[in-house]
């Protein structure tokens, strides 16, 4: 299956950087350039098995569901409806504590993993896929390192993680 990958260094510890990637709603919205609209639905708080209902700024809409959340290190997200071109879809992040010029960090990485459908689509498909997502993904981690250093951001992501 296509993945695309793109990572970060932020000055936070992982247990903030792990927080400030799973914030939702008006938070969310301050710093991610893909979400339009996005919230749990069946929990106050995510978690494994949690769905999240997620629309992007350009209409489509998924819901996913979190097949792993291990704070401060990884989480991961399937989904469970969701575009058409999809036959499957999942996310993930992973945190590791990184110095970087004797500064106490965190590399984020964030993947997608996907296929498309229908298969004769596929030769198509995923080379745009690639490009695409590979952008939105690239676009998705810069505004998420920048995140790390709003302190509205964090101080939220502090709140609720």
């Amino acid at each position: 299956m296509p993945q695309v990958t793109a990572d970060a260094w932020v000055p936070v510890p992982p247990g903030t950087a792990f927080a400030v990637s799973q914030t939702t709603g008006e938070v969310r919205l301050q710093w991610d350039p893909f979400i339009r609209h996005q919230h749990l639905i069946d929990a106050e708080r995510p978690a494994r098995g949690v769905r999240t209902m997620t629309r992007a700024r350009l209409g489509p809409r998924m819901v996913s569901e979190y097949v792993s959340y291990r704070p401060p290190t990884s989480v991961g997200m399937t989904m469970v409806t969701g575009p058409w071109f999809f036959g499957s879809f999942g996310g993930g992040w992973r945190f590791t504590p990184e110095s970087r010029d004797g500064l106490a960090g965190t590399r984020a990485v964030w993947k997608y993993t996907y296929s498309v459908r229908p298969g004769w689509l596929r030769p198509v498909a995923e080379p745009l896929g690639q490009a695409l997502l590979g952008r939105e993904i690239r676009a998705r981690i810069i505004a998420f390192a920048r995140a790390c250093e709003d302190p509205d951001v964090l101080a939220a992501a502090r709140e609720t993680g």
